[in-house]
């Protein structure tokens, strides 16, 4: 379960197939050295989403079609 207090790295780990979803919502923390110390939550906010955005990528980073 991918929660927005993971950071960009472990999400990564987890999955790397949420790059994709990352990148749609103009997240590049994947390659970015933040990645490694930065929440997810942290990393969107500080790229400008608001905490609904926050909670909806959360939750199309669980999807059954992205998880593996």
């Amino acid at each position: 379960m991918i929660r927005k207090t993971m950071t960009i790295a472990e999400i990564m780990r987890k999955n790397p197939k949420s790059q994709e979803i990352l990148l749609k919502f103009g997240l590049g923390c994947a390659g970015c050295s933040l990645g490694s110390v930065e929440t997810l939550e942290e990393g969107a906010k500080a790229h400008g989403l608001s905490e609904n955005e926050v909670d909806d990528l959360v939750e199309l980073l669980n999807t059954d079609k992205l998880i593996s």
